[in-house]
C-alpha cells in the first residue's frame, strides 16, 4: 500500500479509502449492506492489506454502518493506527450549531471512539449561515474531538465561500473533498476541484467506478446491488448511451495492460492528482483489485483517451436546495 496526508495535516492515509455505505443493517437504507460479521471480514481484509482509512456517515443505514465499523476497529486494530472519517448533514437540524454539536455526540458513541480523524459535511446547507457551520466545527478541532474537517458534493462557490470564512475568522479550514468524480462524471473539473488544488485540499471522491459501471464491460450487472440500488440507478442511466464509449474504452486499455477494467478507471483517479479514491466494497476481492491499480501506470496519452469522449452531464452530487427533512437517498430513481 502507498501513503499520503490530507491537506495541509500530518494525518497520513492510505491510498484507497472503503467506503462504509456499504455496511449496515439491511433494508435501513439499501437492501444490498453487508450485516456486522461481513463487514468486519472486510474491514480486516482492508487492514491486512495496509488500507488505514475508512469513510462512513451517522446516517448510513440508520447508524449502523458506523457502529459496525466501531466494533470491527476495536477488536482488529489500535486506534491510532486507523484513520475514521464520519459525516454530518442529513440530519434533524443540518449544520446548525446545536445540530453538529448532538451528532457529533452519537457519532462518536457508535464508532466507540472519543475523536474523529476527519469529520465532513455532506452536502451544503442552504438554511444555516455558515460562518455558524464553520466556527462550530472549528471548536470540535480546539476541543480535540476532530483532528480535521473535510467538505463533500457542493459547488464552487459554496466551497470557496466557507473556506474564505474560515480563513477570515483564523477558524480550521477544510482540508479535504469528498465529491462525485469519475470517467463517466467529470463536471467538478470545472471549478471545484481547480479551487480544491488551488487550496491544497485532498480529494477523496465517492463512486470511483460509478456504481460499478466502470468495472464491467456490460451496463447491467446480475448482482443484488446492480438489481436494487435506485440510487445508482438515477445517477448514471439516463446517460447510458454516451458514456457506454468511454467504459468500452476502459476495457480495451485494461486488455492492454493485462489488468481488470477497475484497475484502469482508479489508476485514472491517481492520475488525475486524486489522494484516496472512497471503494464502497461488498466482497475482500473487490480491495485486492482496487489495490492491484497501484502497480497500473498510465501514459498521459492513455489517459487522454479515455477522457476523449466525455460530453457535459446533469449536475449530479451538488444540490440546489436542501431536501425535505428524513430524506437520504438523493438522485433515486423510483
Amino acid at each position: 500500500m502507498e501513503y499520503t496526508k490530507i491537506g495541509n495535516t500530518e494525518i497520513e492515509v492510505s491510498k484507497l479509502c472503503v467506503g462504509c455505505m456499504s455496511f449496515g443493517k439491511a433494508g435501513t437504507m439499501h437492501d444490498w449492506t453487508l450485516n456486522e460479521t461481513q463487514s468486519e471480514e472486510v474491514i480486516k481484509h482492508a487492514l491486512d492489506l495496509g488500507i488505514n482509512f475508512f469513510d462512513t456517515a451517522n446516517g448510513y443505514s440508520a447508524g449502523t454502518s458506523e457502529e459496525y465499523l466501531g466494533k470491527a476497529i476495536k477488536k482488529n486494530v489500535a486506534r491510532d493506527k486507523v484513520v475514521i472519517a464520519s459525516k454530518v448533514y442529513f440530519n434533524e437540524g443540518r449544520l446548525s450549531r446545536k445540530a453538529i454539536l448532538r451528532e457529533i455526540e452519537g457519532t462518536l458513541t457508535r464508532l466507540a471512539t472519543d475523536y474523529l480523524d476527519l469529520y465532513i459535511i455532506h452536502r451544503f446547507d442552504y438554511e444555516t449561515p455558515m460562518e455558524e457551520t464553520m466556527e462550530v466545527l472549528h471548536e470540535l478541532v480546539k476541543a480535540g474531538k476532530v483532528r480535521a474537517i473535510g467538505a463533500s458534493a457542493m459547488y464552487g462557490y459554496q466551497f470557496y465561500n466557507m473556506q474564505l470564512i474560515a480563513k477570515e475568522h483564523g477558524w480550521t479550514p477544510f482540508s479535504t473533498m469528498e465529491n462525485h468524480y469519475n470517467l463517466l462524471y467529470r463536471e467538478d473539473e470545472r471549478e471545484l476541484i481547480p479551487i480544491c488544488k488551488q487550496m491544497n485540499v485532498s480529494l477523496m471522491p465517492y463512486s470511483p467506478l460509478a456504481a460499478g459501471h466502470l468495472a464491467r464491460a456490460e451496463w447491467t450487472s446480475d448482482s443484488l446491488r446492480g438489481k436494487t440500488d435506485r440510487v445508482a440507478k438515477g445517477k448514471y442511466d439516463r446517460m447510458e448511451e454516451q458514456d457506454m464509449h468511454i467504459v468500452k474504452r476502459v476495457q480495451e486499455l485494461a486488455e492492454k495492460h493485462q489488468c481488470k477494467m477497475s484497475q484502469i478507471a482508479i489508476a485514472w483517479q491517481w492520475a488525475k492528482g486524486v489522494a484516496a479514491p472512497i471503494i464502497g466494497a461488498t466482497k475482500a476481492q473487490y480491495l485486492d483489485d482496487a489495490a492491484g491499480a497501484l502497480q497500473v501506470q498510465l501514459t498521459l496519452e492513455e489517459v487522454a483517451y479515455l477522457e476523449e469522449m466525455y460530453v457535459p452531464h446533469p449536475i449530479v452530487g451538488a444540490i440546489d436546495k436542501n431536501p425535505e427533512q428524513g430524506v437520504m437517498l438523493l438522485d433515486e430513481k423510483k
